[in-house]
C-alpha cells in the first residue's frame, strides 16, 4: 500500500498537481516527510498539508480488527482451506477435520513405529477418488530412505477400500498417481523441492509427504558411518542455531524450513514430513516454547532410558511445524499423541497396525496435559520391531 499511487487517492485537483510538480509520486512520498517538512517543500500552509496527510494515510493504513473479527477471519479460511482425512475417527475429530491443508505437519517417533505406515494411508486416501471420500489428486512422496512399498501401500487399499480396489484398472490408477522421489543427499532433496512447485499444477498434486527430513540431514554429515544411531544424535548439533558459523551453519535447514513452509501456504495443500528421534544429554534441556517444563522434563528426575528421547532437528524446525504428532511405544502398546496444535486439546490415542494400516483403540482418546504429552517413550518397542519389521516400516 506504500507504493499506491497519490494520483489514484481521490487527492483534491490543487494539491495533487503540487505533489506531481514536486516529483512526490506514491503514498511513501509523502509519508517519509514530516508535515513542516512537507509545508516547506509545497510552499502551503499546515492545514493543507495536515488535510492531505491524513487523507493519505486513511487509504494507505490498512484498517483495524478486532480478536473476534480475526477469530472469524481463521476460522473461515481454515474451513475453505479444507483437511485431509485420516479415517481414524477420534484423530479427526482432535484434529477438527483432519490433517489441515496450508501447513506442514510432523509426525515423530523412533524408528518401525508407524510413521510411514500413516504416511502411506493418507497417500491412498489423496488419490482416491472423491466418490469414495479421497482428494482425488496427486501425491509427491520423497522417500529419503527407501521405506515406500507399493506392495504394502495396495494391500492396505484393498483391505481399507474393498469397493474401490475391486475395480478393474483401480489399483494401478491409484499407484500411478502417486509420484516417489528417492533424493541421496540434501542437494539432491533441494534439487528437487525446486521442481516441486510446477509438479503441483502439472500433476494436480493434493499431498506432499517427506519421508524422512532427519535421514537426509544425518546422511549428509555422517556419510559413511557405521552407526545410523549416531547419525541421528549428530543431528542435534546440526541444527540451525543463530550465531553458528562455518561447517554448522552450512547444514542449516533454514532455507528448506521457509520453502516447505511456502509450498504448503502457496498451493494450500497437506505437507506431512516424518522426523527421527535421538537421545536427549543429561545436561540438556527442552527449549520448545509450547512445551510446559516441570521437574519430569529433567533428566536427574527419570530414571528410564525412553525418557531421554526427543524429536531430531532442533528448535526452529520445531517451532515451523504447526501440527506435531508424537508416534511412541509404552509397555508394548503403541500410540499417537497429539502433542502441538494451534486449535486441538492435547490426546493421546493407542493404536495398532493391521492389514488396513493404522487403527484406533478407541476413538475418545486420552487427555494428557501437561509434559507428558511431549516426552517420547520406547518402551518394549524393540520387540515390535522384531516381528514382522519389514511391513512395519
Amino acid at each position: 500500500m506504500a507504493n499506491k499511487l497519490l494520483s489514484e487517492m481521490g487527492l483534491p485537483k490543487s494539491i495533487a498537481n503540487i505533489f506531481a510538480a514536486r516529483n512526490l509520486i506514491t503514498a511513501k512520498d509523502v509519508l517519509s516527510l514530516t508535515e513542516f517538512e512537507l509545508m516547506e517543500l509545497l510552499d502551503v500552509d499546515l492545514a493543507v498539508v495536515a488535510s492531505a496527510v491524513a487523507h493519505i494515510s486513511e487509504i494507505t493504513c490498512p484498517p483495524y480488527q478486532t480478536a473476534l473479527s480475526l477469530l472469524e477471519q481463521r476460522v473461515q479460511n481454515e474451513r475453505m482451506a479444507g483437511h485431509l482425512p485420516t479415517c481414524l475417527k477420534g484423530l479427526d475429530n482432535a484434529l477438527c477435520g483432519g490433517i489441515p491443508f496450508g501447513v506442514v505437519t510432523e509426525l515423530v517417533g523412533p524408528a518401525g513405529i508407524g510413521k510411514t505406515q500413516f504416511c502411506l494411508k493418507l497417500s491412498l486416501l489423496a488419490s482416491l477418488p472423491s466418490s469414495y471420500g479421497g482428494l482425488d489428486g496427486s501425491v509427491i512422496y520423497i522417500d529419503t530412505e527407501s521405506k515406500f512399498s507399493s506392495r504394502r501401500m495396495i494391500e492396505i487399499g484393498y483391505n481399507s477400500f474393498p469397493e474401490a480396489f475391486h475395480a478393474e484398472g483401480m489399483a494401478q490408477e491409484m499407484a500411478g498417481r502417486i509420484l516417489v522421489l528417492r533424493p541421496t543427499s540434501l542437494s539432491e532433496f533441494t534439487d528437487s523441492l525446486q521442481k516441486i512447485k510446477v509438479s503441483l499444477f502439472q500433476h494436480g498434486v493434493k499431498l506432499l509427504i517427506i519421508d524422512s527430513m532427519a535421514a537426509l540431514l544425518a546422511g549428509d554429515l555422517t556419510r559413511g558411518a557405521q552407526n545410523p544411531l549416531l547419525a541421528v544424535d549428530v543431528i542435534s548439533r546440526y541444527a540451525p542455531i543463530e550465531g553458528v558459523q562455518g561447517p554448522q551453519r552450512q547444514h542449516s535447514l533454514g532455507w528448506h524450513i521457509s520453502f516447505i513452509k511456502s509450498v504448503a501456504e502457496f498451493s494450500r495443500i497437506p505437507v506431512v514430513v516424518t522426523n527421527q528421534v535421538r537421545s536427549q544429554s543429561r545436561d540438556e534441556t527442552s527449549h520448545y516454547s509450547f512445551q510446559e517444563l516441570s521437574r519430569v522434563d529433567r533428566p536427574e528426575a527419570t530414571t528410564n532410558l525412553d525418557s531421554h528421547l526427543v524429536a531430531a532437528l532442533g528448535i526452529h524446525w520445531a517451532h515451523a511445524v504447526s501440527i506435531r504428532l508424537v508416534f511412541e511405544s509404552r509397555s508394548g502398546q503403541r500410540f499417537i499423541k497429539l502433542a502441538k496444535s494451534p486449535l486441538s486439546p492435547p490426546l493421546a490415542f493407542p493404536f495398532n497396525i493391521t492389514s488396513s494400516g493404522i487403527s484406533l483403540l478407541n476413538d475418545d482418546g486420552v487427555e494428557m496435559p501437561g509434559p507428558e504429552i511431549h516426552t517420547i517413550h520406547c518402551q518394549g518397542h524393540s520387540s515390535i520391531i522384531n516381528v514382522g519389521s519389514e511391513m512395519m516400516h
